[in-house]
């Protein structure tokens, strides 16, 4: 395996106006991972996309794809990647067969080459049924395996995915991650894709988290978990922040404050509910105790709830 890294992104800033949108973010993405930008709306997530994709330039830091820096050389750039953007770049007035023939030559490929591609997509994908549909006529799902198919038409090894499951039902997300797990496998694809989804973000290599234009955390699920050094538990009551004080002066450890819960990390945590069932009777209406999510992950990088932060 290249041990240099696929895409490697070194303190990338970028402002709205007075807004920073990134504000220093640096990871980097190995050969035949599949890795999560993760974060909600205005974290920074598609800010980050359209700077990979070269649709944006960086105001400070690099991104290098296949050692080539997107700000600098994006014609190359362009080569190396498919892009599958979160809003609809298909012609709806044409044919399935049309779509991909225009983006086909657009890339170049011309008569018996682009022909077999165009089979080989269709296939790989599910559409060669399809294939002299108006897009106008498909559902939301097969519109989206149209995206991937233009997307991936010209051999890209490095696949770009900016929220690729939106508007799609359980089942098409589930055969969606299936199709880019096999691309990993069987063709050696590089992909990196954003969501505001924890559940999708499970399902990753790695991941890193953004947070209001910073990088909060990356690894993977399992590494990024086992920061929070125990189960979680959060504790319903009327006043959350004289019980917080409370806890802390009798236990010596911290909790925080969130959303108007009182929320603790402790090992063995089912093991000290009866101690603060005990300490506290009365104070407190409700406690709940689980293992670590990547929610969990999150509010003990940000002090705060994952959809806490409003969108721009």
């Amino acid at each position: 395996m290249n041990q240099q890294p696929v895409i490697d992104v070194r303190e990338l800033a970028f402002s709205y106006g007075p807004r920073r949108a990134l504000q220093g973010v640096s990871f980097s993405v190995r050969e035949r991972e599949i890795f999560v930008l993760l974060g909600p709306n205005g974290g920074g997530k598609t800010t980050l996309f359209r700077l990979l994709c070269t649709l944006l330039r960086p105001e400070s830091g690099k991104a290098f794809i296949l050692g080539r820096e997107a700000g600098a050389d994006p014609m190359q750039v362009r080569r190396l990647i498919g892009v599958v953007f979160q809003s609809n770049s298909l012609d709806l007035q044409l044919t399935v067969q049309e779509n991909l023939t225009y983006q086909g030559r657009l890339y170049g490929l011309r008569g018996k080459l682009l022909h077999n591609r165009m089979q080989e997509m269709l296939a790989r994908l599910g559409l060669t049924e399809r294939r002299y549909d108006l897009v106008r006529e498909l559902s939301g799902g097969y519109r989206r395996r149209v995206e991937l198919a233009k997307g991936l038409l010209h051999r890209p090894p490095v696949l770009l995915l900016d929220e690729p499951t939106i508007g799609l039902d359980p089942g098409v997300r589930r055969d969606l991650w299936e199709y880019l797990r096999m691309l990993r496998e069987r063709e050696g694809v590089t992909i990196l894709l954003t969501t505001h989804l924890m559940e999708e973000a499970e399902r990753c290599d790695r991941l890193a988290i953004l947070s209001e234009g910073h990088l909060v955390a990356a690894g993977t699920p399992d590494e990024l978990k086992e920061r929070i050094g125990g189960d979680v538990i959060v504790i319903q009551c009327r006043e959350p922040e004289r019980l917080r004080g409370e806890i802390e002066a009798k236990f010596g450890f911290p909790a925080t404050l969130v959303d108007g819960t009182v929320r603790l990390e402790r090992r063995r945590g089912h093991e000290f509910v009866p101690q603060l069932v005990e300490r506290f009777p009365g104070e407190i209406e409700a406690i709940t105790v689980g293992k670590p999510n990547l929610e969990d992950v999150f509010v003990h990088e940000t002090g705060h709830r994952f959809w806490d932060q409003a969108p721009p």
